[in-house]
């Protein structure tokens, strides 16, 4: 009669190293979704900017313009 050759240690630490891995991913997944948050909020002022820029541009300059540009009303908060 043979008995397989199951070594328990080997097989917690094939577990413990998924559980790192998966830890790992994890953590890098959370960095880019910080980052792209972060790039999200950047350039939603950024468009705030440029479009309260272009308002003023467009009421500077009423050469042939027979009335003003209004600015966009503003999105309720969540």
């Amino acid at each position: 009669m043979r008995t397989s050759r199951f070594n328990p240690s080997r097989h917690r630490r094939q577990n413990g190293s998924a559980v790192l891995i998966f830890i790992t991913l994890l953590a890098i997944m959370m960095m880019l979704i910080a980052a792209n948050s972060s790039a999200l909020l950047h350039l939603h002022r950024e468009l705030k900017l440029l479009d309260r820029r272009q308002v003023e541009r467009l009421n500077a300059s009423q050469t042939n313009a027979t009335t003003t540009a209004i600015a966009p009303l503003k999105p309720e908060s969540k």
